[in-house]
């Protein structure tokens, strides 16, 4: 399975300034590593041939095929039914961290992107796709449309978000349920910091309301592994003037045996509601969420 690395530079990637080209460039590269047409809404289940008549588009003949033949054939793919989506990205504080190994991208800028990967790959499906950005409270929501034309709205929204405020999942999703009325996919895309319990019944809310649930739980490397080694100032990126000086040595083991509960609390949780959570680290490519995208898809089909 290709990585983003086969089709941009990890430098390419930080001057794209252009959603809309890096997620057609990720989404394209992704469909091609799987040997399956990057066109015709890029199902994902290869059906048949059928012989080319005048009219049908050229850009689906198999070209492999006709330089075995010499005759000229279309692709043909099995039909899916049409999913309403809506992705919730969280714009907090905590996703303004960057690291020394995230491609100089923050947890919020590599967050940005994966969205727009996904409603690239959602919308060539003719899937249904929508937004919902927050921090405290909701703050944007573009209500899920199928329309081709619906993606420069979607890309608009994600290039004008930026990471402030504090935000209390719990708080907050409870009060996306209520927006998000008509049962289908909600894909969050958070690091997920704060209370765990308040969290899950907020998840478990989505659930109730029959909503499908996949969330991919954005890291950077350095929480993952503290990999500091001199005195270092730590400071809160959702509380201003909250700094503290401290010796990463002495806190390393209590931080790491803290983030073990922290991970294993909130995945359980999840395989109890039945949400898909999907860790992912910053130096990891897009594709990646794609992947785990359609994995998703097989299984619930």
């Amino acid at each position: 399975m290709p990585h983003v690395s086969d089709v941009l530079s990890a430098r390419d990637i930080g001057k794209f300034v252009n959603l809309q080209v890096l997620a057609k460039q990720v989404v394209e590269g992704f469909c091609t590593g799987l040997h399956r047409s990057p066109h015709k809404g890029f199902s994902v289940e290869f059906k048949e041939h059928r012989q080319y008549v005048p009219g049908d588009e050229i850009r689906n003949i198999d070209w492999k095929l006709y330089g075995k033949t010499d005759r000229l054939f279309i692709r043909e793919y099995e039909e899916e039914t049409n999913l309403r989506a809506t992705i919730l990205l969280d714009s907090s504080g905590s996703m303004a961290y960057s690291g020394t190994r995230s491609n100089g991208l923050t947890k919020h800028q590599y967050a940005v992107r994966t969205a727009a990967c996904l409603a690239y790959m959602l919308l060539q499906q003719q899937d249904s796709v929508g937004l919902v950005t927050f921090d405290t409270k909701v703050r944007d929501y573009i209500p899920p449309r199928a329309r081709p034309k619906h993606l420069q709205a979607i890309i608009n929204q994600l290039g004008k978000t930026k990471p402030e405020h504090e935000t209390d999942l719990g708080d907050v999703f409870h009060e996306m349920v209520s927006k998000i009325q008509r049962r289908g996919l909600v894909i969050v895309i958070s690091d997920l910091f704060g209370d765990v319990d308040h969290l899950l019944k907020a998840l478990a809310h989505f659930r109730h309301s029959r909503h499908e649930m996949m969330i991919f739980q954005i890291w950077d490397p350095d929480e993952l592994d503290f990999p500091f080694r001199q005195w270092t100032q730590f400071s809160s990126l959702e509380t201003a003037n909250r700094q503290h000086l401290v010796d990463p040595a002495q806190i390393r083991r209590a931080y790491l045996e803290k983030l073990a509960v922290f991970r294993e609390k909130l995945t359980s949780g999840c395989s109890r509601h039945r949400i898909n959570l999907v860790p992912m680290s910053t130096d990891q490519p897009y594709s990646d969420a794609l992947a785990a995208y359609l994995g998703l898809r097989r299984k619930s089909r």
